[in-house]
Parts: C-alpha cells; sequence; structure tokens
C-alpha cells in the first residue's frame, strides 16, 4: 500500500501536463532539421532559475531538446616542439622548430628568457630543413614590459599551417641562448556566445576607486562586466574586483590598454572584459558592485559598463509540419532526461528560431494540492481536536460524579 501512495504521489508531482505551465510563448521556424531558442530575460523572470521546467510542445506531442550553454569549446592538446639549431644569421637569432608531430597548427608559443624587450619575428614553413626554398608564414612582434608592468608576448600566430620544421628569425634583441624551447597546439574552436543582461547601474568615485553598482533582476545570472574606454584614454592597466551587496567576492581580473611604439615596432592589446560568476546568489533583486582599483593613477575615461551572461540555447529537431510553443512556469516540474540531449550532435547549419509574445496559458490549472490533509484543511482539524477534548472531558467528568456517588 505504501508503495502504491509514492507511485501516485510521484506520477502527480513529475509528470507533465500542459494544465500545470502558467506561460507559454509561440515557436517561429524557417523550416524542419535542427534549430535552437535564445533564452532571454522574458523566460529568465518566469521560468525556474536551473530552467528545468522548460518544454517544448508540437500540439500534445512533447519534442525533446538539448540544453546549451554556449561556453565555447577549444579541443587541443599542448605539445613541446624541439627547438633546433638556435645560432646568429646575419646579425639576427635564426632557429629551426621540429614541428612533425603535429598534423596542422596555427600558433606557436616561444619560451624566451629574455626581459624588457620588443623585437619582430618572421616565421617561414619547409618540409625539409635543409630545403632552399622557404615559404613565408607572417610576420609577428614579441616583447615582454615587465619594467613598465604591462606584460607580454611570445606567441608567433599563423595561418594554418602543415609544415613539418618552421624556421624563426627575430632581430638582436633576443639572444639564441635565450629561446628555450616552444610549445604549439591546433584544433576545432568555437567562440562563446554573449548576450547583455539589461538592467540599472551607477557609476561612482569612491577615494581613488570607480564603483559601478549594477541592479539585476530575478533568475537572471551574469558571467561578465564589459568596459567601454574612450579613445582617449592613454596607456594604463587596472586591477578590478566584483563583489555582491554583501561585500563578498564574486571575481577579480584586470583591464587595460596598451598602443605604443617601442624599438621601432608598434605593440597593439586591449582587453575590456572580465569574467566571473553571480553563481549561488540568492533569488530576487541581486545587486553587483564592480570596483576598479585605479592607486595613485587618475580614473579612466569610460564611456560605459554593462554586464553580460554567456547565451543558454535549446537545440531540438523542428518537424517539418506543425506550430511549436515553449511551456514554462511549472516549479516543481521534474527536470527532462531526453536520448537527444545525451547524444546531442551540434549541426552547423543549425537555424535560429525566433520566441513569440509570451502569455498566459489558458489551459493553466496548476497542479493537484500535495499537501497533507491536515494542512490543507487545519480549521477542521481543529475542530476535531477540540470536539475530541470535549468528548474527554465529559467522560472524565462523568467517571468522577459516578465514583463519588
Amino acid at each position: 500500500m505504501k508503495n502504491i501512495l509514492c507511485l501516485v504521489a510521484f506520477v502527480l508531482l513529475g509528470r507533465t501536463s500542459l494544465s500545470y505551465f502558467k506561460y507559454q510563448r509561440p515557436v517561429q521556424l524557417t523550416g524542419a532539421g535542427q534549430h535552437y531558442l535564445t533564452v532571454d530575460e522574458t523566460v529568465w523572470k518566469h521560468a525556474r532559475s536551473d530552467l528545468g521546467d522548460l518544454r517544448i510542445y508540437a500540439g500534445e506531442i512533447e519534442t525533446p531538446y538539448s540544453l546549451i550553454v554556449e561556453r565555447g569549446s577549444r579541443e587541443r592538446k599542448r605539445t613541446d616542439v624541439p627547438v633546433l639549431q638556435q645560432s646568429t644569421v646575419a646579425g639576427k637569432t635564426q632557429f629551426l622548430i621540429d614541428m612533425s608531430q603535429l598534423a596542422e597548427y596555427d600558433h606557436l608559443d616561444l619560451k624566451l628568457a629574455t626581459k624588457n624587450f620588443v623585437a619582430h619575428a618572421r616565421v617561414e614553413g619547409q618540409d625539409d630543413p635543409h630545403g632552399q626554398r622557404w615559404a613565408s608564414l607572417g610576420d609577428s612582434i614579441l616583447y615582454d614590459l615587465s619594467k613598465e608592468n604591462l606584460g607580454g608576448n611570445h606567441m608567433l600566430r599563423l595561418p594554418r599551417a602543415t609544415y613539418k620544421y618552421l624556421r624563426v628569425t627575430i632581430d638582436r634583441a633576443v639572444k639564441p641562448e635565450e629561446v628555450q624551447g616552444a610549445t604549439s597546439e591546433m584544433g576545432e574552436e568555437q567562440p562563446a556566445l554573449w548576450r547583455e543582461v539589461s538592467g540599472t547601474s551607477k557609476q561612482e568615485q569612491k577615494g581613488k576607486d570607480t564603483v559601478f553598482t549594477f541592479d539585476v533582476a530575478e533568475n537572471v545570472p551574469v558571467e561578465r562586466v564589459m568596459f567601454v574606454v574612450e579613445p582617449t584614454q592613454p596607456n594604463f592597466r587596472r586591477k578590478l574586483e566584483i563583489q555582491n551587496e554583501q561585500g563578498a567576492w564574486l571575481g577579480s581580473g584586470e583591464i587595460n590598454r596598451i598602443h605604443m611604439v617601442r624599438g621601432g615596432q608598434k605593440i597593439d592589446s586591449e582587453d575590456q572584459n572580465v569574467d566571473f560568476s553571480n553563481s549561488g546568489q540568492e533569488s530576487g533583486l541581486k545587486i553587483i558592485k564592480v570596483i576598479i582599483r585605479n592607486g595613485d593613477d587618475p580614473p579612466l575615461r569610460l564611456s560605459g559598463a554593462s554586464l553580460q551572461q554567456l547565451e543558454r540555447r535549446l537545440y531540438f529537431d523542428a518537424p517539418a509540419r506543425g506550430q511549436l510553443t515553449l511551456y514554462y512556469g511549472d516549479e516543481k516540474l521534474e527536470q527532462p532526461v531526453y536520448d537527444y540531449a545525451q547524444l546531442f550532435q551540434r549541426d552547423k547549419a543549425a537555424a535560429a528560431a525566433q520566441l513569440g509574445a509570451e502569455a498566459s496559458n489558458a489551459a493553466y490549472t496548476g497542479r493537484p494540492d500535495d499537501r497533507p490533509w491536515s494542512e490543507r484543511h487545519p480549521v477542521v482539524l481543529w475542530i476535531a481536536i477540540i470536539a475530541a477534548v470535549a468528548v474527554l472531558g465529559g467522560v472524565a467528568l462523568r467517571s468522577i460524579r459516578t465514583t463519588t456517588v
């Protein structure tokens, strides 16, 4: 009997029914085949924070999907590659790199002992290290600005290549004995996809720090802060910290701009985004503070700042005919488990589907009340208790009188 009751409770609480969803939105398709929906802030506002109550229906038939957070992917294996024949040729440092371990590659990281330098590097490719004709693969600027606390770059970026050997020629700023090694990697890369999160923001100056305060709506995850720096702002490098309303740490990083000519070579580098995570924050309006540590430098010339989140997409196979509808707003619905999601393979030609306006589900009735009978009918319970006490009291009083007589 107990097992039967548990089964009934599971069926009532975990099963899907269109009448249990509070909201619905029509899905606009471009044809059959794999499509995807992007979760927008309208969905975030009324769906569960884990998006576990999202369902796609074609009429009354459920359509399986795969929920993907578009973090980007990079399947790469880093490999040490031998550096050979470091020498000086025509006053410049020249060496060979054996790339035969890699089928393809598109960049090379050099391990250099040199500090505080800027140098021009030329890369050529050949399958025969003793060959006379070498193909030009491009030029790079290598630098180390440790003295100015502006970091460095030891990477040679190349077009996708398959040559077994590379010949690298660097200005005399780097000596042959300072070339200590090299690494490379290759793989398929998918960039992360970001969307801006709406909300109010306030900028203020507190002592030496510039502080941005953002109000973020309920359920909406935030994973990046992005700044817009005015073109007139000179070179800079600033650390920043991200906190919640209670001052708890959410993340940290730095933003920078480096545009300069050093040793006759031009350096251009900008990084004005910092990634973090506000997962685990309480639901409801969230306060996020971004603090730029200016130190003894004047505040940055900023024309704006915004928060972003990684796109959440629902991938699904659209039918050749029929209208699809997205439903959500069922707090007690179990997370979906689909073979489609477990075996999901992204189609590079997947088309974007559009969501129509949100509407209340006209068929909504809500789930049956699963609370115990006593919680659903407290007044009846108290009347029964009082009646029972009165009856017991009457019986006790009659027993006392009978005994006395």
